[in-house]
């Protein structure tokens, strides 16, 4: 049997439920989902980056609407494609240069030869046609084509997006300049990943996914081990430096890690996560400003990257500039809403410009997030503080010790609230396990500050 027949009669399957609407939706990005749902902050970068790709490049004898939606049309298609594969390809390609993508819209991360384009129509599932030119069937391994449930409009507010299926380029029957591909011509997406593997299935791979195993067991030195294995079968392989640099993240060795993540650059010069690491890396080493170039390079390849946001808000913090982190955490916020970090981190930030009410609710937040966020209630507790909420202060404090019942920081702070409430006691039995505490960390310095408080009540 060709291997192609079970795929299409997943498609035919696929076509059924899509014509009564019972899809797969699976939000995770790197899995396989029938529909990709884009809207709010993500649907308005798309829109701000076309419009002023459509400003730049339009046509005069082009009304500029045109050029919008032919922009965002493709946007659209290729943000469900990297919804869809993840790491697996390059990031979404946001440079404001002409030219265009040369008629490639991603390459495999672990083999640039390997293209894929993407195809994005809007209209009747049964009646809709891909079509793929010559030029762009010779340049790609694969066709992916989307469906756009909604008319592509500046006001429309959200995009149901279906990844209507693939076809690999070398079985595209093309007669003249272009071919057109109908729906039912198509195979089931979800084998998507599967068929762009086999097309780079190597020894390099085999490494790299025994790096993986290793890494997920904690096992570091095995997973550099078999990741420098992938890279000297192959020395283009950007994913295997990127993730050996993460690796010797874990081990301490940021200046390493900083030398693999250039080189995965090299490689792959749109490689977002590679720029996002390197920073991370810059800023463990106290380059903050280093790290704050390489998160906006992020930035600048991928838009929606909330990590790059968060993490530059952190550098801008450490230098001082904390109206600039609350910018960042803001914008990381809007990208993804439930992201705790953010929140305690902004609240940091406010904390720091004196904004104590902002903190808190930030820090509140953060909270009602991750019930489980000790430095969230550790930090609303010293805002509550700044404000004379003494007995709120309290209350977060020992939330905080409930959490990590070793926080030394928690219980000297608590005792020193219970001393301001007139607790004698209370703020004798915190001050001591707390002294007990940096007394087992080796904390010298803080074990007899808690020692000296002890002592000024008792005598």
């Amino acid at each position: 049997m060709d291997w192609t027949t079970i795929l299409k009669a997943q498609q035919t399957d696929f076509i059924q439920r899509l014509k009564s609407g019972d899809l797969l939706h699976c939000e995770k990005e790197g899995q396989h989902s029938e529909l990709t749902v884009i809207s709010g902050e993500r649907l308005k970068q798309l829109r701000d980056f076309c419009w002023e790709m459509a400003e730049k490049y339009r046509r005069t004898s082009t009304p500029i609407r045109d050029v919008f939606v032919n922009n965002l049309k493709g946007k659209l298609g290729e943000e469900v494609v990297k919804s869809r594969l993840g790491d697996f390809v390059t990031e979404v390609d946001y440079e404001k240069r002409i030219g265009g993508d040369g008629k490639i819209d991603f390459t495999l991360t672990s083999d640039s030869s390997i293209g894929i384009q993407v195809k994005a129509r809007y209209g009747n599932f049964d009646t809709i046609k891909w079509s793929i030119s010559q030029e762009e069937i010779e340049k790609n391994s694969v066709l992916v084509c989307i469906l756009i449930q909604e008319e592509v409009s500046e006001a429309q507010s959200e995009y149901n997006l279906i990844l209507a299926g693939f076809l690999p380029t070398n079985i595209i029957n093309s007669y003249g300049v272009k071919a057109l591909v109908e729906i039912d011509e198509l195979l089931y997406p979800g084998a998507l990943r599967g068929y762009l593997e086999s097309l780079t299935s190597s020894d390099a791979d085999k490494y790299f996914s025994l790096g993986h195993e290793c890494f997920n067991k904690k096992d570091y030195k095995g997973a550099i081990d078999d990741w420098t294995q992938a890279i000297n079968i192959n020395p283009n392989y950007a994913g295997a430096y990127n993730n050996r640099g993460i690796t010797r993240s874990e081990l301490g060795d940021n200046q390493s890690a900083i030398d693999d993540f250039t080189q995965a650059i090299n490689i792959n010069p749109n490689c977002a996560d590679a720029y996002c690491n390197r920073g991370n890396a810059h800023s463990e080493l106290g380059d903050n400003q280093s790290a704050i170039d390489d998160f906006t390079q992020a930035i600048n390849i991928n838009p929606n990257c909330a990590d790059a946001y968060c993490n530059r808000g952190n550098a801008h913090s450490e230098l001082g500039d904390n109206q600039s982190a609350i910018d960042d955490f803001t914008q990381a916020i809007n990208i993804n809403p439930n992201c705790a970090d953010a929140y305690c981190n902004r609240g940091n930030a406010h904390s720091e410009l004196g904004d104590n009410q902002s903190a808190i609710d930030d820090y509140t937040q953060a909270i009602n997030i991750n019930p489980n966020y000790a430095a969230a209630y550790q930090n609303r507790g010293n805002a509550r503080y700044e404000l004379g909420d003494k007995q709120g202060a309290i209350d977060d404090y020992t939330q905080a010790t409930k959490i990590h019942p070793n926080d030394a920081d928690g219980y000297y702070n608590r005792g020193g609230q219970h001393l301001f409430l007139g607790n004698r006691q209370s703020a004798i039995d915190d001050y001591q396990k707390a002294a007990d505490i940096y007394k087992k960390e080796g904390n010298e310095t803080k074990y007899r500050d808690a020692i000296s408080q002890i002592h000024n009540l008792t005598c």
